[in-house]
């Protein structure tokens, strides 16, 4: 039995995410020093890296509503159709029944279909 237990998926999951972040970080501060190097103060600096992380998250979420809005409307419209095809069937089932006999048709035969006796059809 091994006594070393080996990483979940949550723990692997998480160590990644960590280090994305870290390397984020890590951009964030190599940015930040380009600019106060290119003149900028840093609290400039700072406030032009939160402005782009608040700008880069109001498109975000614009997108989000978006998306989840357009997942309403098309899970709504299928709703609507789904029901409303229910009626219509059950109308042109019942209309087709009374208008079309089968056995009128080119091809009717009558061990086809489970009706009375065709007179047409009689064994003689």
């Amino acid at each position: 039995m091994n006594t070393k237990a080996r990483p979940g998926n949550a723990e692997r999951l998480g160590r990644w995410l960590g280090g994305l972040w870290r390397g984020f970080v890590r951009q964030e501060r190599g940015v930040s020093g380009w600019l106060v190097a290119r003149g900028m103060p840093a609290g400039g600096a700072t406030a032009l890296l939160w402005i782009v992380k608040l700008a880069v998250l109001g498109a975000l979420l614009y997108a989000a509503f978006w998306l989840a809005l357009m997942f309403v409307f098309f899970i709504a419209t299928a709703w609507l159709v789904s029901s409303s095809d229910e009626g219509v069937l059950e109308q042109s089932q019942g209309a087709e029944d009374e208008e079309h006999d089968h056995r009128k048709s080119v091809f009717y035969h009558p061990l086809s279909y489970s009706d009375d006796p065709d007179p047409r059809f009689e064994d003689d």
